[in-house]
């Protein structure tokens, strides 16, 4: 579903892609951890194109990533993404939020629409908030609303960096919950997260990068029980023991 082949990024003088090859399977979840400064977050941004790269190739379902036009915008589209800011519009309701985008891109009329998104509010828990603005939400009901959204477009692949990073800790279970029930639909998911519970419990792989580089791919048991690298075992022991 996610093909990454080669793909190198620099900022200035600092690489902080390195010749990354990674690919997703369709119905995968994979967990992205590494230290602050390993290039996650940045390897996130470049599967939907917020960030550009220097070399090599990403392709989603088969399609290769345009660079820019209406072929790039089509193709985003399909790949949802849920930031550590919710990035919801003030000035609109919740409901307003998540019907937006599929009458605009998907050319959904407002009825069916507004069925779906409530059918999606319901599913994330915040139904009963619909008509109210993000302001008037917790933290973890707009990131709830944010993930809504997205699934509002029907997505092939749902991107997630640093999802929970931002909320206070009783908040971050009820984002986690709505994200573990979405792996177990069979979404394909790239998570960029500090979350050791989720990465054990949801992902299908583990991938750590440490200097903009993946120095692990296993599967969970294997990562926590069994890490190969110095980088990974260093990594864990700091992590596990905090």
């Amino acid at each position: 579903m996610i093909s990454i082949q080669g793909v190198n990024k620099h900022f200035g003088d600092l690489h902080v892609l390195k010749d990354i090859n990674l690919d997703v399977e369709r119905g995968q979840v994979v967990v992205v951890l590494g230290p602050s400064g390993s290039g996650k977050s940045t390897l996130c941004r470049t599967i939907n194109r917020l960030e550009t790269i220097d070399s090599g190739t990403i392709a989603i379902d088969g399609e290769t990533l345009p660079s820019e036009g209406r072929e790039l915008a089509q193709l985003r589209s399909d790949v949802g993404m849920v930031f550590q800011s919710f990035n919801l519009f003030a000035h609109k309701t919740i409901i307003q939020n998540v019907t937006l985008a599929p009458m605009k891109v998907r050319k959904v009329d407002k009825a069916q629409a507004h069925d779906r998104a409530m059918k999606l509010l319901e599913r994330v828990g915040v139904a009963n908030q619909a008509e109210k603005y993000p302001a008037q939400l917790s933290g973890g009901q707009q990131q709830r609303v944010a993930i809504a959204r997205s699934l509002a477009m029907d997505p092939k692949v749902m991107l997630f960096d640093e999802p929970t990073s931002a909320l206070d800790p009783e908040m971050i279970n009820e984002v986690l919950a709505v994200m573990t029930s979405l792996a177990r639909e069979g979404m394909t998911m790239v998570v960029v997260t500090h979350e050791m519970g989720f990465a054990r419990r949801a992902a299908n792989r583990v991938v750590m990068m440490a200097d903009g580089a993946i120095v692990e791919d296993a599967e969970p048991g294997e990562f926590f029980d069994n890490p190969k690298s110095d980088r990974a075992k260093d990594f864990l022991g700091k992590i596990l023991n905090h």
